[in-house]
């Protein structure tokens, strides 16, 4: 949809605004920074106009995958170094691990970056991420508009504010020409996974006071069931989506037995 563009031309127009070069604006405001992070997904095509995922689901029309540690490092690096004058640029981060691994990190990241009061330009899909907006004063929501119609998708190419409500990545996969049953059997899963959450975006757990006593859970400290037993057993990290919501059947189906 462009985003990735956005925030790169964003750091590149820093840069020419310190080197003393003409940008593309009428008028620009742009602050001292001492330096520019950037921490951006390695298998894009911007300049044919393909974005990290674009290319992705292009080569599994072929085949494909990507990794994780490069990225943490480039991350650590970032965490360590950049100050409140610095500019940092964060591309998807998260990906190449399970979803809640990859959620969980690049929540912490947001958070961690925030609190150091640097200027930073954050895209994600993760949609939870949006609610640190209505926590941290310093945190803004923008999202790239996209359109609907007729069955598919039209990229407006504009920023707005406010977060995104959706993610449109199996119709980016059926703009790259993934098969037609394939496209069609992951809606179908996406139909059957879907979580409809409420109106107030999750919040992460509070941190845990050190000295604070523990509250025992009132009804469920003491009841023992067969469906919690079997949940303590589930390593989810093992498993894939598929099979996670199979277990999740097969614990309902017990409850209704029960």
């Amino acid at each position: 949809a462009g985003k990735s563009t956005y925030i790169r031309q964003n750091a590149l127009i820093v840069i020419l605004a310190h080197a003393g070069a003409f940008v593309p604006a009428e008028s620009a405001t742009v602050g001292l920074v001492d330096r520019v992070f950037t921490r951006v997904g390695s298998g894009d095509e911007l300049h044919l106009g393909q974005s990290t995922f674009m290319v992705e689901m292009l080569e599994t029309a072929r085949i494909l995958h990507q990794a994780t540690e490069v990225e943490m490092l480039e991350t650590a690096r970032i965490l360590h170094q950049a100050t409140e004058r610095s500019l940092v640029v964060m591309d998807e981060i998260g990906r190449g691990t399970s979803t809640l691994d990859g959620l969980s990190l690049a929540w912490s990241i947001a958070e961690q970056l925030a609190a150091r009061g640097c200027r930073t330009l954050f895209a994600t899909h993760y949609h939870e991420i949006t609610s640190l907006s209505d926590r941290l004063p310093r945190v803004r929501n923008l999202h790239v508009t996209v359109r609907e119609w007729e069955d598919g998708i039209v990229f407006l190419h504009r920023i707005e504010a406010g977060r995104a409500d959706r993610s449109y990545g199996i119709h980016v996969a059926k703009l790259a020409g993934l098969p037609r049953e394939a496209v069609s059997r992951a809606e179908e899963i996406l139909e059957s996974l879907a979580v409809h959450s409420p109106a107030t975006p999750a919040s992460p757990p509070p941190a845990k006071a050190a000295s604070a006593p523990r509250q025992l859970d009132l009804f469920t400290e003491y009841l023992p069931h067969p469906v919690v037993d079997a949940l303590r057993k589930v390593n989810l990290n093992a498993l894939s989506p598929m099979q996670a919501f199979d277990v999740l059947r097969t614990l309902i189906e017990s409850l209704k037995r029960s």
